[in-house]
């Protein structure tokens, strides 16, 4: 019997910090929505991250962080905000000669599975399994219709491994499905990372009701005309179910017990999310468009009920993983994320290294340091005490001026060690303000 961990990785696509019930979601009355019961279950079972941050405020960055478990600045594929329009393109992607989570488990004996959400580059020259992963069932866009499966631009956007596919259903249902048959595959003796990566609940804004819907917003999928907080909310619910399929698979695989399971968001939440008490979104290095969902069950590790306060990136994880595996990374490529199991086990243990971050878009940085955080936004420098102003609306620069240089200098110095971001990185946002009014 296998004694090494199972993982599965599960991320959200632009689900804000308070939209599921565990963390407060409320409907457009101001309600308490129930719309992740599942999800709220995992968490009671296990640990709920206050301070669970994403490596970026959008898609692809994120995920380059996440399979390298290094800065996705190292990266000229991450420098897009977000990958965008690459067909065929050699160099905005992961590298397949880049270590990766799957690549390292994989050789290490691991089965290694993507459903879902791809987004670092395209074939020929990128893919899942050019990066590791064994079986690969999703799309590799940044988005897809859940209907047709085609991407933002109409394209057919649905792949088993390295063929196109057709496959009738819902796609969040479809995702679901898929990992429960891998989950059901495995016999016990060989242990598995599984990524499972929605599209939910990113646009279009459709239930599994909303196929009429589909037809005619498919080849138009920013969805700038449509949705609602009850659609949404729906979304959630539909991937929140998939996900007990998921559970219950590995309970009755007998499989739960020595599995980590991690469930996040690549970002913070867009139009219709509560990123509550939070101000900014998707695409902000306010605190809204990076604190994320996180939520961690390890039923042979972690103590049931915990609410964890322990700041933590995505990348993190990625570390945290390799480690509890026993899998080491080459020295040629030195992990940046951090192996968090020592605060899983004391609340007192405190994350080493730097929280930062920088954008092309506005030309944002932060940095988080016990409680305080600097941002720059179009050249504008704040300074907010996030203990006292979680939203961020009390900027305190001109009270702490020693403390703001202190945290400019720590963000200046992390990174001087990096890239700078390319002249020709594109930034983009998918909708104007003649779309929707921000």
């Amino acid at each position: 019997m296998n004694v090494r961990p199972n993982f599965i990785f599960i991320l959200a696509d632009d689900l804000g910090y308070a939209d599921l019930g565990c963390a407060g979601a409320r409907d457009a009355e101001n309600q308490p929505a129930n719309v992740s019961p599942r999800l709220d279950q995992m968490a009671a079972e296990g640990v709920r991250f206050t301070h669970g941050y994403s490596n970026s405020a959008v898609c692809s960055p994120t995920r380059f962080a996440l399979i390298t478990g290094r800065w996705q600045y190292r990266l000229r594929g991450a420098a897009e905000e977000p990958i965008a329009n690459a067909h065929g393109d050699k160099v905005l992607g992961i590298p397949p000669a880049h270590p990766t989570l799957p690549s390292l488990l994989a050789g290490a004996g691991y089965r290694t599975a993507l459903v879902g959400k791809w987004h670092l580059g395209y074939p020929p020259h990128f893919g899942p399994r050019l990066s590791g992963y064994q079986e690969f069932f999703g799309f590799h866009a940044g988005g897809a219709d859940y209907f047709a499966h085609t991407g933002p631009r109409g394209g057919k956007d649905l792949w088993e491994n390295e063929t196109a596919v057709e496959v009738p259903g819902y796609l969040t249902d479809l995702l679901s499905q898929r990992a429960v048959d891998f989950i059901e595959r495995q016999d016990g003796d060989t242990p598995f990372l599984l990524s499972l990566h929605y599209s939910a609940p990113h646009w279009p804004w459709l239930t599994r009701d909303d196929e009429s819907e589909s037809a005619r917003t498919a080849s138009n999928g920013v969805h700038t005309d449509g949705g609602s907080i009850a659609t949404y909310h729906r979304m959630i619910h539909h991937m929140d179910e998939g996900i007990g399929w998921v559970l219950d698979a590995l309970a009755r695989k007998g499989l739960d017990h020595n599995t980590l399971v991690v469930f996040t968001s690549d970002n913070g939440g867009e139009r219709f999310s509560n990123n509550w008490p939070f101000s900014g979104q998707k695409m902000d290095l306010l605190e809204g468009g990076i604190r994320v969902p996180v939520i961690a069950r390890w039923p042979a590790q972690l103590a049931q009920g915990q609410v964890s306060t322990m700041p933590n990136l995505t990348m993190d994880w990625t570390a945290t993983m390799l480690a509890a595996a026993g899998v080491p990374t080459p020295d040629s490529h030195p992990l940046d994320g951090v192996d968090l199991r020592p605060g899983l086990k004391d609340p007192a243990w405190e994350r080493p290294g730097t929280m930062a971050w920088r954008m092309k878009h506005r030309s944002q940085r932060a940095l988080v340091h016990q409680g305080w955080k600097y941002l720059q936004v179009d050249g504008i420098d704040y300074l907010f005490d996030l203990n006292a102003d979680a939203r961020e609306r009390a900027n305190v620069a001109r009270r702490h001026p020693e403390r703001l240089a202190d945290l400019r200098a720590r963000w200046e110095a992390w990174n001087a060690q990096l890239p700078p971001i390319p002249e020709e990185a594109q930034s983009r946002l998918p909708y104007t303000k003649q779309d929707i009014p921000h």
